[in-house]
């Protein structure tokens, strides 16, 4: 993998994205469904938050061990919206940032996914996935271990 090619050459283009006002049932469909990670919010095709995983586990808090707390899950995943728990504090890169980059963000442990922008549009989004990803399909990375 080259370090100091342009993000754009490894990030996921055009990824699924929800609504500010879309119910959290919407993105809970979404993860089941996909096997993704994060979920970028965009209204008017301006990038104005994301919703991980983490966050949606996080507002489900618990097990549903009987059919009551799955109805009640149910209830609250399509009452709430995505804009109650998505983050607004967002890392995000151009698609001339270097892949380098990328992975110091991802070394701090600051994020684990950064969208990819062209001003407020979203063009992609870049996760740990992505980098192990490359790294596992680089041959001459694979070909230095053996």
């Amino acid at each position: 993998m080259n370090l100091l090619a342009p993000v754009s050459t490894i990030m996921t283009a055009n990824p699924i994205s929800v609504s500010p006002e879309d119910s959290l049932q919407t993105v809970n469909t979404i993860f089941d469904n996909h096997r993704i990670h994060h979920v970028p919010v965009v209204l008017a095709d301006e990038l104005v938050g994301i919703v991980s995983k983490s966050d949606l586990s996080f507002f489900k808090r618990g097990f549903l061990d009987d059919e009551y707390n799955r109805l009640a899950e149910d209830l609250r995943l399509n009452s709430y919206k995505v804009k109650n728990i998505m983050t607004t504090g967002l890392g995000k890169l151009d698609k001339d940032d270097r892949i380098n980059v990328v992975l110091d963000v991802f070394a701090k442990n600051l994020f684990h996914a950064l969208l990819v922008v062209d001003g407020k549009k979203l063009l992609g989004i870049v996760t740990t996935h992505d980098i192990i990803k490359q790294l596992a399909d680089d041959n001459r990375v694979v070909n230095s271990y053996k």
